[in-house]
């Protein structure tokens, strides 16, 4: 299996952030027809004729696709964010300055990696050459291109949807973090990875040598890719050398991810009126108001008056996370879905 060595230096170093690059590749994955999570299918579909067509007028476009997602691999140069998220974060990961100044200084990294570099990488996914129309000097630009538009024509209008389930889901992780330490945070964080103690991560299940992470850098990266990845950034932006950041892409657990779970079982819904349970029911993760209004379709003054007889019952608290005020259930609100859910269960049994 694969492992990851690191000291206590290393996780006190580790964080979360967010990254559009990160979700524009995961996009780009499922465009091309890998799985996808159930909340995304239908939206993945409504874009597919676009992505087809863009596909249809650039070979480029298509050997590239063809070539960066083979299964079991992602390149680094691909799925890595900059160093641009560095120490320029609020409490919730999100980087300072806005999704299109983020956006460009990740395209900016990609465009400097070395063409060659970047062949290499996709080679090794290959195991074997990449196809001619990615050997130009021109291969990191172009892919940059590719991922530029797949950012302004399919997935910006929905980013700032997005952004608020990813800080929601930041802000759940870091309370298992606090009440539970990093086994906690990191176990069922993505398939196949889980903390076995002892300094040691395991990060999936392939047959690969444990790997040292010394004194780089680890980051924690939320995405509506069913499965994640992970990577590691070459100082320098590619080819030989030693990696300075790993980061872990996973599955982001909020609304977006798996809307099912948010469904509010009928005894909760004869209990509270549908709309409160819906509300209740879609707390299984920190949601701002506005996240709960796009997520609901209900107004934001209903939203809002809802919550407010929640919090006075006592099902939910809120904090507030940089620009949002997140709510979030008790134990007891935790405690009355858990049995609703099973009352359902039995009756449907």
């Amino acid at each position: 299996m694969g492992l990851w060595l690191l000291d206590a230096d290393v996780l006190a170093r580790s964080r979360f952030a967010l990254s559009p690059l990160v979700e524009t590749v995961a996009v780009l994955k499922m465009l091309d027809g890998h799985p996808t999570l159930p909340g995304q299918r239908a939206w993945i579909d409504a874009h597919s004729a676009a992505y087809r067509a863009r596909l249809a007028e650039d070979p480029f476009a298509v050997a590239f696709v063809r070539s960066a997602f083979p299964p079991r691999w992602l390149p680094d140069f691909l799925g890595t964010p900059t160093d641009f998220l560095g120490s320029r974060t609020d409490a919730a990961g999100t980087p300072a300055g806005s999704a299109e100044e983020i956006f460009a200084a990740e395209l900016r990294r990609i465009r400097a990696v070395p063409a060659e570099a970047a062949r290499a990488d996709l080679a090794t996914g290959l195991r074997g050459p990449v196809p001619a129309e990615l050997r130009g000097a021109d291969l990191p630009e172009r892919a940059a291109e590719l991922l530029d538009w797949v950012w302004r024509r399919i997935l910006r209008p929905d980013w700032p949807r997005r952004q608020r389930l990813f800080e929601a889901d930041i802000v759940s992780r870091t309370h298992l973090l606090s009440s539970g330490g990093w086994a906690a945070a990191l176990d069922g964080m993505r398939p196949g990875m889980r903390w076995l103690g002892r300094g040691q991560l395991q990060i999936n299940t392939y047959d690969l040598p444990p790997q040292d992470l010394g004194d780089a850098g680890l980051l924690f990266v939320p995405s509506t890719s069913p499965r994640g990845w992970v990577g590691s950034e070459i100082r320098g932006g590619g080819g030989s050398g030693i990696p300075h950041r790993h980061t872990v892409v996973y599955p982001c657990q909020g609304l977006l991810a798996d809307p099912a779970r948010a469904a509010p079982p009928a005894a909760l819904r004869r209990l509270l009126g549908p709309v409160r349970a819906e509300i209740l029911a879609r707390l299984d993760s920190p949601t701002s108001t506005t996240g709960l209004v796009a997520a609901t379709g209900h107004g934001l003054g209903s939203v809002g008056g809802h919550l407010r007889v929640l919090l006075d019952a006592q099902l939910v608290r809120r904090r507030r996370s940089g620009r949002y005020v997140l709510y979030f259930r008790t134990a007891d609100g935790d405690r009355l879905v858990r049995i609703s859910r099973r009352s359902d269960e039995r009756t449907a049994g």
